[in-house]
This record gives structure tokens, sequence and C-alpha cells, in this order.
């Protein structure tokens, strides 16, 4: 069957291996090149499944991209939330948890004002602002639970996420250079360290460890979405029917008991969040390859304005309200980083700025970002679909 594309839809094996390749790919150039670096791995991910595609080396529809979408996407989900142990993120979080709701509010009212002055202009605009919340809180596994939750095209979601990772790289880059003399002087001095909070360092790892996290994340993800869809058909109210019988918003409720009951289990677990954080490269290759570059130069302007809006009104929140909680600037700045860019990027940040005593809680507050993530987006927006009746 000619489909006009050197790999056919139904070429699986080929497939599976462009897209485990290209995920390989960008997570090497990340790591080995700095314009990749500034760039992601992710965004890398995408833009070359865009080109595979839209010159015809790989189809833009095919059954393994379901798979990812039906498989891969919620078994990352509790691999990335294996640290969630509520009482370690509220024991060591400290003040940084406190700076982190604070920006948590900003991206929320950042979402609201931007729903506000551009839904009219942007298709599927419920679909977006959930994803633009849930990325602005948590990260892109937050985003790619949105989409699939809203079930915004593979189009749309490909400019979306273009738009996102220029935004984050812009905000980043105004993060580092903002000084903190604009500010009251720190309530303390942060302690410089020499240690490396990273996800990309060698760690060691053993068949259990594997066999365990395979295992832990393949069972929470089928007894959540076996309890999602039996709540979705009990007979509690609508609202609360539809809440909790999202799979998405189940599977890390599942995951945040399980880690918070048995942390040192999960905790002990080495190499889940890499396994996961692989599967989000996945993602993102699925995520571009059926991305069309006439939709994405037609839709990405608005959606630049859209996430610019966000993440204007998370740093003027989070700088403005957390100066009268009397919160340090080190710790507004990391906040801000943690809930747009997540915990590995606070953490990176709070190394390079020499703020060494931030980097742990950095790493604490992005994770719970992952968790609250998903129900705040949902229940934002549901809020503003439902304040200015749009689907």
């Amino acid at each position: 069957m000619n489909t006009g594309t050197w790999v056919a839809p139904d070429d699986t094996l080929t497939l599976w291996t462009f897209l485990a390749g290209w995920a390989a790919v960008s997570v090497w150039l990340e790591q080995k090149y700095k314009w990749a670096s500034t760039l992601t791995g992710c965004m890398i991910a995408l833009l070359g499944a865009m080109l595979f595609s839209n010159f015809g080396v790989v189809p833009p529809k095919a059954s393994v991209y379901e798979v990812v979408w039906d498989y891969a996407v919620p078994f990352s989900i509790p691999l990335l939330l294996f640290d969630a142990d509520l009482r370690r993120i509220w024991k060591e979080g400290g003040r940084l948890f406190t700076a982190f709701h604070v920006a948590v509010v900003g991206t929320v009212l950042g979402t609201f004002l931007a729903t506000f002055l551009l839904w009219r202009h942007i298709p599927e605009a419920r679909g977006i602002a959930a994803m633009f919340c849930g990325t602005y809180i948590g990260g892109s596994i937050n985003l790619a639970a949105m989409r699939e939750v809203f079930k915004v095209s593979s189009e749309l979601a490909a400019a979306s996420v273009v738009a996102d990772n220029f935004l984050m790289a812009l905000y980043f880059l105004v993060l580092m250079f903002i000084p903190t003399t604009l500010f009251r002087a720190s309530p303390k001095a942060w302690k410089t360290s020499s240690s490396r909070v990273t996800l990309w360092e060698r760690k060691e790892i053993s068949l259990p460890d594997i066999a365990g996290s395979v295992a832990a994340a393949l069972f929470i993800v089928t007894v959540s979405a076996k309890l999602a869809e039996y709540l979705f058909q009990s007979p509690l109210p609508q609202p609360i029917r539809i809440f909790l019988g999202q799979k998405y918003l189940m599977i890390t409720t599942v995951t945040l008991f399980a880690a918070t009951l048995f942390p040192k289990f999960f905790s002990g677990l080495r190499g889940a969040r890499e396994i996961g954080t692989f599967f989000v490269y996945v993602f993102f290759v699925v995520i571009g390859a059926p991305a069309s570059f006439s939709v994405i130069w037609r839709e990405s302007p608005l959606l630049f304005a859209y996430a610019a809006i966000i993440i204007f009104v998370n740093m003027l929140m989070t700088l403005g309200l957390g100066s009268l909680f009397r919160l340090a600037p080190e710790e507004l700045l990391i906040a801000c980083n943690a809930t747009v860019g997540g915990p590995t990027t606070a953490a990176a940040m709070a190394i390079a700025k020499g703020w060494g005593d931030l980097a742990a809680p950095a790493m604490l507050v992005g994770v719970w970002g992952y968790v609250i993530g998903n129900y705040a987006a949902v229940a934002t927006a549901n809020y503003l679909g439902a304040l200015l009746d749009f689907p």
C-alpha cells in the first residue's frame, strides 16, 4: 500500500525504532551540546519528529502513536511520582513550599487572564487552558495528561509545546539575571554546595530496581484505571463522578498515597525517574509526528501570547505577593522556576546561583508540582469553560 511515506503506518517495528531512537538522540544532544540544552531535549524530540513527518519519512498517523498515548504516557506518571512522599515534602520543603504555592496561584490567575483575553481567538480553549496551567505548575507530564484528558488535537498540542518551550527558556534567562538586590535582604545566607542534584548523573541501579519500578508503575496504572472507571459509573453526584473518574487524576492520587504510605520502598527504586522521563521524550516525538508546519505557523503566535501572559502573571504574583509573606527573593525566584520548569531546572538554578541549600527543597516542591498540576489544571479549565461557555 502506497502511503506517501518511507515508513508505512503499519510498519510497527520500524516506527517503534524511530520513536525510541529519536528520543535517545534528543537526550544525547541535550547532554552533549550547550545549544541543545538551551533548546531542551523535549523540543528537539518534537521538532525532529515534525521534520521527519512533514518531509515524508514517517506517517503523521499510526496505531503505534495511539499505543504511546494509551500506555506509555500513563505509565510514566507514577514513575515520576515515586518520590512524592507528602511528609517529606512538607518537612523538607520549608519556606520554599510556601513560595511554590504562591507561584501556583500566579499560574492559575495567569491562566484566567490569558483565557479571558484570548479564548475567542484560540481553538479548543478549554484544553489549551488545561495544558498550559498543568505544565506551568508541574511539567511536561502534566501537559501530556491534560492533552489526553481534553483530547486536544495533535497539531494544536504541538504548537502549544513550541510556545511553551520558547517562553520557558526566555523566562529562565530572566529569572537568572534578576538581581536579588532589587528586593529586601535575604533572611539567611544560602550555602554554596558543590553537590549536583541532577537527573543526568550516573547512579547505581540493579535488576530489582528496574523490576520493582516497572511492576509497581503498571500495578498503580491498572488499579487507578479500574477505580476511575468504577467511580465514573457510580451513583455519585455528576460533578464528583466526572472529577474522580478521570484516569490521570486517579493515577496521581493513588501514586501519592502509595509513595506516602510506603516511602522506603518507592524512594528506594533507583532509575524510576529516568525511565519515566525517557517515556516523556517518546511522548514529545509522538506529539511532533502529526503536526503540520502550516498549522504550527498559524497557531503559534497566539499561543506565544497566551503563554507569555501566564508567565508574566506568575512572576508578578510570586515576587509581589511573596514579598508580603516576607519570603526571601532567592526562594521566590526558585519557586517561579519550579512551577514553570519543574524540579530539575529549579535545582539546577539553585546550584548555578550558589544557593546550594535550596537545591534539594527545589526538587521536592517540583515533584509536588507534578502531583497538584493535574488537579489544578482540570479544575481551572472546567471552571473557565463553564464561566465563559466554551467547549
